[in-house]
């Protein structure tokens, strides 16, 4: 037969520490529970916050790729303008160089071709002038040897073409005188003694040994050969020493005339004009001196006194301004009325700008400044006492308004001075 032992005190006990440790392990589960499912909470938070972040992050780096990009190929399109504008800038330089070459070789082979054909036509007329002397020559020798012709001396044939190869020799003598710069007018005077001389001889003789046609015709072929020479010579001359020519002598004399019209023109213009001034400024001054006269009638009496003192025929501005300052005592402009109402109208305005309308107005001078601060503290006024009625020393709070912190550093600099002293 089983025997069964009643339960003791002490077993209560250990199954209350049972379930005690129970709960508490079930506590402890839980806690762990609970704590393993923040973690893993707060550990799939910091996940997705790190996922996120990092596509927030891919997110902003891409846009921040897109702008490098962007402003890559923007500044890689300015580089290539840039290039383009200087390639474009660089063409156009070389073709407006081009343009200048060709237009300098074009004026240069139209200078090189002017020059040629002034060349070949000098020549041209270098050669008639050559020949024309010789042909004038030819017609007037013979009736200078005829009349040079002596049976018992035939050498003096020699004579005529001495005098006309003279003035050929002499002839070529100016022109080498004119390519070398050298005086030449002697040359042409001898060369022009010659031809006269044979034209002489050649009229002479003529009319007395032939008819008239023959003594004229050989006596201008003496002077013509050599006078077309020398014409020739005159315009090489003409053309060294850059004398002008008839035409552009007379196209500088039509301009010089318009030159010294067009000053006469302008002359006589700013005279009327200063006439006219002078005109205008002597009514101006009239209608003035009229209506200072009639405003100011003491002034003006006075003034003319003054004029007249000072031996000055008319009223200056200076004589004004003194006769007006002896009367009104005050500059032109000013006097005790004009005063007056200035200032009335100045008290208006203060009494306006008043706060209290009817009482005088108060300059604030200090806003910040209040009896309680140290004496001297108000130096921007200038003045070293305090101001405001006298109070007792006695603070309150909200009695003083805030301080700027201008006011307060003021204060602090002014109360460390105090100390100090």
């Amino acid at each position: 037969m089983t025997t069964y032992a009643e339960p003791t005190e002490a077993t209560e006990q250990e199954l209350a520490s049972y379930a005690i440790a129970s709960a508490q392990a079930d506590a402890l589960r839980m806690d762990a529970e609970a704590d393993a499912e923040a973690k893993r909470i707060r550990a799939q938070g910091e996940a997705d916050a790190a996922r996120t972040r990092a596509v927030e992050e891919a997110r902003k780096q891409a846009i921040a790729n897109d702008k490098a990009e962007l402003a890559a190929r923007r500044q890689r399109a300015e580089q290539e303008a840039k290039i383009a504008k200087a390639e474009q800038e660089k063409e156009d330089i070389e073709r407006e160089t081009r343009r200048r070459r060709e237009a300098e070789q074009a004026e240069q082979a139209s200078e090189e071709q002017a020059a040629q054909s002034v060349a070949a036509a000098d020549g041209r007329w270098r050669k008639v002038a050559v020949a024309f002397y010789a042909l004038c020559g030819a017609v007037a020798l013979p009736v200078q040897m005829a009349a040079f012709w002596d049976e018992q001396r035939p050498y003096l044939l020699l004579a005529p073409v001495l005098i006309e190869v003279s003035a050929l020799v002499v002839l070529i003598g100016a022109s080498a005188a004119v390519t070398a710069g050298r005086a030449h007018w002697h040359y042409r005077l001898i060369a022009w003694g010659c031809a006269f001389t044979a034209a002489g001889i050649n009229l002479k003789h003529g009319m007395a040994e032939f008819d008239t046609a023959t003594a004229i015709g050989t006596a201008l072929a003496s002077i013509a050969g050599p006078g077309v020479w020398d014409l020739h010579e005159h315009g090489r001359i003409a053309k060294r020493l850059g004398r002008p020519s008839w035409r552009q002598r007379r196209a500088e004399a039509k301009a010089a005339k318009k030159v010294v019209a067009e000053k006469a023109a302008a002359e006589a213009k700013a005279a009327a004009e200063a006439q006219a001034a002078a005109k205008l400024a002597e009514e101006k001054a009239t209608a003035l001196a009229g209506l200072r006269q009639q405003q100011y009638p003491e002034v003006w009496t006075h003034a003319l006194r003054l004029a007249a003192a000072l031996g000055e025929t008319t009223v200056t501005e200076a004589i004004w301004r003194q006769a007006h300052i002896d009367i009104e005592g005050a500059e032109p402009g000013e006097d005790a009325a004009t005063l007056q109402v200035r200032n009335n109208a100045t008290r208006r305005v203060l009494a306006a700008r008043s706060t209290a309308p009817g009482e005088r107005p108060i300059k604030v001078t200090s806003p910040q400044l209040v009896p309680q601060i140290p004496r001297g503290s108000n130096k921007g006024s200038g003045r070293g006492s305090k101001t405001g009625p006298k109070v007792r020393g006695v603070r309150r709070p909200g009695d003083t308004a805030p301080y700027s912190k201008a006011a307060r550093k003021a204060a602090a600099e002014t109360a460390r001075e105090a100390a100090a002293k």
